[in-house]
């Protein structure tokens, strides 16, 4: 049973894993780009690292484990948001189909500027 459990979470991580580089080479923009590999990988991680823990079934892995993903569930949300604001701030284009953007909305909206928008 461990044997398959084991199995199970090693392929829907290495498929999730899949989709976040799939999504790295087939989306159009940096701000797509970013959105599938965060929340693919992610959840990719997740999985094999389930999978470390039910194989090995000791407690230093699994703490090891939960530790690693408490990591990654914090930082890999709050890295690529500051990526892609950082993008978006020095003008990295969008795709040309992309219907909205808000962030440039709410800059126009609340009359904030970044430090680059200031004239010499």
């Amino acid at each position: 049973m461990n044997e398959i459990a084991t199995s199970l979470f090693l392929i829907i991580g290495a498929l999730f894993m899949l989709l976040a580089a799939l999504g790295l080479a087939r989306f159009p923009d940096l701000f797509m780009r970013l959105q599938a590999t965060t929340k693919a990988s992610t959840l990719g991680i997740f999985s094999l690292l389930m999978a470390a823990a039910t194989h090995f079934q000791d407690v230093d892995v699994t703490a090891r484990s939960l530790l690693i993903l408490a990591f990654v569930f914090i930082t890999a949300p709050a890295g690529a948001h500051a990526i892609a604001r950082a993008a978006h701030l020095s003008g990295v284009p969008m795709w040309k189909q992309t219907s909205r953007d808000e962030l440039a909305e709410a800059r126009e909206r609340e009359g904030w500027h970044c430090p680059e928008d200031a004239e010499p």
